[in-house]
């Protein structure tokens, strides 16, 4: 290890007092920030410095010396091994303001902005909530196949057979899938090697309707060749009656991408119906929605309240399969969405007709960066939403909504510090002021947060 400036590199004790954004324990010795896997705010521990990078050292957790009084037991026995929900040993409460203060001090840090942000809506249950899994799978060298998520920083799955953190009726179907799986005989890729040819199987995807209960199974694999999968796939369907199909996605790709083009429905249909905020989603085995439904609707209501009496047309960035846009148009908006990915585009299309609402709601296909512009000065909306990715917005994007200045800009980040970056350009000039900041729980147990950050125009004449 490089040692790092003050330090001899051995065995050091320090006080952990926060987090990074990604869970990890942060403490100080003789100034130089010091990070801990494992380590949680409060805790007095004795670590071994493992790696020195320019900014900071990076310890490995010996000994806890003294407990902080937020630390609890984990609800999972692998939660000290998988990297999926790196907060279980703190208090819910605990995790509510650490994310709390996240959200401020990076709005502050970042987007040099007033402090507006309103009190983090706790989700509702912090166990049990998923209505999503993706289960990456392999086999150890004895042949026997292991299903689980990732240890943090590597390609090394944590067997599992459970997971609290899933909606209980996917969690039921873990164990027994896996079980199938494992005395099926399909070859599985080896995760983590990108000069390995597609060897079969690589994920089992789970999807539930939290409202109507449907559920859907997606194996994920390089290629198709699994002999008696669809006498597999029937027996699956007989033994889970809210189960609607099972599907089949070819993913040949190495790489991190989860889903290839194309999936194939072996048995029933290849997506659940589910009732969201007053209207019917199709959504299918590779569709994005939110996994936390519960506090997706909470938006909804969020959304409906800051945009008000419905006044024309909104403009939606990122529409995806018509999450939002459905239950704004059926409350009285005219809705353009606009999204790059053609199936889902497809989806919500489909997802308007089935609710009656095609005339309210028109799908885009097309890139935000490049079609907004052209949005924008053809509509001259009454409000726009936007919810991007974690990269947050294109600087395209940023220019067209400067340029044209929409009366009251909605934007749902699920990355505190992209927000902060956008919102500052957004304001930065004083066209528009920063409304307020709602962070969500959507996430309990993991370091992510969500915020609905509201923005209007100044009192100025429009272009």
């Amino acid at each position: 290890m490089q040692q790092a400036q003050g330090l001899d590199g051995g065995l050091q004790i320090l006080t952990v007092d926060d987090l990074t954004r990604e869970g990890m324990g942060v403490g100080r010795i003789n100034g130089q920030v010091i990070l801990v896997e494992g380590a949680l705010p409060g805790d007095r521990v004795e670590v071994r410095l493992v790696h020195q990078a320019k900014r900071h050292a990076v310890g490995k957790l010996v000994r806890l010396i003294q407990a902080s009084p937020d630390r609890r037991k984990p609800p999972c026995i692998l939660a000290d091994h998988c990297g999926g929900c790196t907060l279980q040993g703190l208090e819910a409460r605990a995790q509510q303001h650490w994310k709390q203060q996240l959200v401020v001090e990076t709005l502050q840090r970042i987007g040099l902005l007033p402090p507006v942000v309103r009190p983090l809506l706790a989700a509702p249950e912090e166990l049990a909530y998923r209505n999503r899994a993706v289960i990456p799978l392999e086999r150890d060298p004895r042949g026997t196949l292991r299903a689980g998520y990732y240890r943090r920083g590597s390609h090394q799955i944590v067997n599992m057979n459970r997971c609290p953190i899933l909606d209980p009726r996917l969690d039921a179907m873990v164990a027994p899938l896996k079980a199938d799986l494992d005395g099926s005989g399909w070859p599985v890729d080896r995760h983590g090697a990108a000069d390995t040819p597609g060897l079969g199987l690589r994920h089992l995807g789970l999807r539930i309707g939290r409202r109507s209960g449907e559920r859907l199974i997606t194996l994920i694999a390089s290629h198709g060749d699994l002999p008696g999968l669809a006498s597999t796939a029937e027996r699956w369907m007989a033994r889970w009656p809210e189960l609607v199909g099972v599907s089949l996605n070819l993913q040949p790709q190495q790489g991190n991408r989860l889903f290839g083009p194309e999936t194939i429905s072996i048995v029933g249909r290849g997506w659940i119906l589910e009732p969201f905020c007053g209207v019917e989603l199709q959504i299918g085995a590779e569709t994005f929605f939110q996994v936390y439904s519960e506090q997706a609707e909470r938006v909804t209501a969020l959304l409906m309240d800051s945009l008000g009496h419905p006044s024309g047309i909104l403009l939606e960035g990122y529409c995806g399969i018509g999450t939002f846009s459905l239950p704004l148009a059926k409350a009285g908006w005219h809705v353009h969405g606009i999204e790059q990915h053609p199936s889902t585009v497809a989806l919500a299309r489909a997802n308007a007709q089935r609710n009656g609402l095609e005339q309210r709601c028109i799908f885009h296909e097309g890139d935000v960066g490049l079609h907004l512009e052209e949005a924008l000065s053809q509509n001259r909306p009454g409000a726009v939403l936007l919810d991007p990715p974690r990269k947050g917005l294109q600087e395209a994007v940023l220019a067209s909504l400067l340029a044209h200045r929409p009366p009251l800009i909605l934007y749902l980040s699920c990355d505190p510090a992209t927000l902060a970056r956008d919102l500052r350009a957004l304001c930065s000039d004083g066209s528009y002021r920063l409304e307020s900041v709602q962070p969500l729980d959507f996430f309990p147990n993991t370091s992510h947060v969500e915020c609905l950050a509201v923005v209007r125009l100044q009192a100025m004449e429009r272009p």
